[in-house]
């Protein structure tokens, strides 16, 4: 097996680990969309928040028979390094993907990481290699879909009056990107209270978030070309930022969105404002985006709080998916 480095600038590498992808979803996770180039390379051009993933192929006889990536971060959790990989279902159970996965290892390793990390969608085949390589499963994420076609808006309208009568003290405010450089710092502020979301056994600490972080996550987000829709709840009486919750509208697919952050800063909690920013931008997103007819979210299965406000507002369950880890 010849594994490969390559980066965003290899057009030709970028579109075969693009198709590769696509094949195995179709097999692994029929439900999901497909990858499209662009947002191959955007990954590893800009990552989630300026640090890129680095990714490799694995060729057997000139042919792309597996992937491989690898992600660590300068910001925080200096000991981990996460792995990805996949398999084409063509070329499984040839042992391709142990091979690709200790090549990976020996990366993290080179970089000085301790622990590693690898995720999956729930099945006995993702389970039972974890389990052969020593893996033990750490953490576990729902994706829900919701089908705006089946949103009660009536229903939604009541929620939300509802929960605003409990939020007095706050206002909300619509957002679009960029967001001014002076006001970075203090979403920073705000986007840290993520950390509270529950992160199970995994051995991970706080992220640490920095205008700087922020920038960077805005500037990829312009990069797949996705228009962002961002509401914020302000405490008035203070001024703080208490809450967010973001969504991004593919220009390239519009009728698709997918969910990021959505927190409330732990001293604002009890003021049903999770479900008021999330009213609040399905009201928003029907006004500005009336074709968009999905949007996909993630959270952790032990999430209750805001699993419950996202079956309140009719997600859908697609698939689990596993995360896994072990010290090196």
């Amino acid at each position: 097996m010849d594994i490969t480095r390559f980066g965003p600038d290899d057009v030709a590498a970028v579109k075969e680990w693009t198709d590769l992808h696509n094949a195995a979803n179709k097999v692994d996770a029929p439900w999901e969309h497909e990858q499209t180039v662009l947002r191959s390379e955007a990954r590893f051009r800009h990552g989630w928040d300026g640090e890129p993933a680095v990714p490799f192929l694995a060729r057997v006889d000139g042919r792309v028979v597996a992937s491989g990536n690898i992600s660590t971060s300068e910001y925080d959790n200096l000991h981990l390094a996460w792995l990805g990989l996949a398999v084409h279902p063509d070329h499984r159970r040839q042992g391709h993907g142990s091979s690709v996965l200790a090549f990976l290892e020996d990366e993290a390793r080179r970089l000085g990481r301790t622990t590693v990390g690898m995720g999956g969608w729930e099945s006995d085949a993702v389970v039972g290699f974890a389990a052969r390589h020593g893996y033990e499963k750490a953490h576990q994420a729902i994706n829900r879909r919701q089908y705006l076609a089946d949103v009660d808006r009536a229903e939604l309208q009541r929620r939300y009056d509802e929960a605003l009568a409990h939020a007095t003290d706050y206002v909300l405010e619509r957002r679009t990107l960029p967001t001014p450089g002076e006001e970075l710092a203090d979403l920073a502020e705000m986007a840290s209270a993520i950390n509270d979301a529950p992160t199970d056994d995994l051995d991970i600490e706080d992220e640490v978030f920095t205008a700087e972080r922020m920038k960077a996550y805005e500037d990829a987000i312009a990069f797949r070309q996705e228009r962002a829709y961002r509401v914020v709840a302000r405490h008035v009486p203070s001024g703080q930022l208490a809450g967010q919750t973001v969504v991004v509208v593919d220009s390239n697919n519009p009728t698709v969105g997918d969910q990021h952050d959505t927190s409330v800063v732990g001293s604002h909690r009890g003021h049903r404002l999770g479900l008021l920013l999330k009213a609040e931008m399905l009201i928003w997103l029907a006004e500005d985006e009336p074709q968009l007819e999905e949007i996909d979210t993630f959270n952790a299965e032990s999430n209750d709080h805001m699993i419950g406000v996202n079956e309140l507002l009719g997600y859908r369950v697609m698939g689990r998916e596993l995360a896994f880890q072990k010290s090196l």
